[in-house]
């Protein structure tokens, strides 16, 4: 009854936000800018010690630039998300351009599947609007892998905004269960898959530098593949200005099972570490991305 009561005040307050024109919405940006970062300072510890040991080149001042430049885009990408509630398709794509788009249909005329590399940068809740490109095509589309919050009024609030564009909702755990249930079904699909945080524990299987950090990655979009055949892309996202973004997509490997092992992985680290470097400002710096050591890791696994 009380998440009910909670789903219902949340959405409703949302839903009236989503109303206002952009304009508007930005402006509430800024003043949330005041708040998030000047007030209550989110999360600020981790995101200096993240940058810190990302850009030890840079000087203080150069560093601090970047994180007032995230905070401000941090306010807007909440903004836009909540926009998702009452957007049309025509704004969407006015405002979310795909490049090279043919490369993913191409793949798919031959029959194949498609697994997406994204990660936290620029507006990803956006991303779901690529189904916007396939909508008179019979194929299970963008597939998003999620993690259900532990609020279940508030879990079911982030569906409701990312099933804007109807995409595949896949819970963490049963990714490989829902992929080999619709191969089975012999259904085409892409899904996409945000690889930039820490896996959990004990699915750490592979170590690189990334940002200047010895960093534990995911390898389950290099499993997935190698089981399945499907081919890999990445998303190259870029904010053109505010309010705009544009995503390029990049062919990893349309032959994953030739790979050598963690290459895909490799390639898919060193492609999200160029773009973040492109403009560092519009990554997710409050995750706790480094919170495991290699020695860490090593001791668990010797239990």
């Amino acid at each position: 009854m009380i998440n009910k009561i909670l789903y219902y005040i949340v959405y409703s307050w949302m839903f009236l936000h989503a109303l206002l024109p952009f304009r508007l919405l930005y402006i509430l940006s800024d003043i949330l800018y005041f708040f998030v970062y000047k007030v209550g300072s989110y999360r600020l510890k981790v995101v200096r010690r993240n940058m810190d040991a990302s850009f030890p080149d840079k000087t203080i001042k150069e560093r601090r630039i970047i994180e007032r430049e995230f905070y401000h885009h941090f306010c807007d990408y909440f903004v836009e998300t909540v926009k998702l509630l009452h957007i049309s398709d025509e704004e969407m794509q006015r405002r979310m351009k795909f490049e090279n788009i043919s490369l993913i249909k191409d793949l798919m005329k031959e029959g194949n599947s498609v697994l997406l590399y994204m990660g936290h940068y620029c507006n990803w809740e956006w991303v779901t609007s690529i189904n916007l490109l396939f909508k008179n095509e019979n194929k299970v589309l963008l597939g998003e892998i999620y993690k259900p919050l532990q609020n279940k009024a508030i879990d079911d609030i982030f569906l409701k905004i990312r099933s804007r564009f109807e995409p595949l909702a896949i819970p963490k755990n049963d990714t490989l269960r829902v992929i080999v249930k619709l191969r089975k079904e012999k259904k085409q699909m892409m899904i996409g898959f945000m690889a930039d945080q820490t896996p959990n524990i004990n699915n750490i299987y592979y170590w690189t530098n990334f940002l200047n950090q010895d960093t534990p990655v995911f390898t389950g979009v290099e499993r997935i593949a190698k089981q399945t055949g499907f081919s890999v892309v990445y998303l190259d996202m870029e904010k053109v200005k505010r309010g705009y973004y544009k995503s390029t997509v990049r062919l990893i490997t349309d032959k994953p099972q030739e790979e050598p092992e963690f290459a895909i992985t490799e390639t898919y680290i060193r492609s999200m570490e160029k773009t973040i470097l492109r403009n560092p400002a519009y990554w997710l710096w409050t995750h706790k991305r480094w919170k495991r050591t290699r020695e860490e890791v090593e001791q668990y696994h010797r239990k």
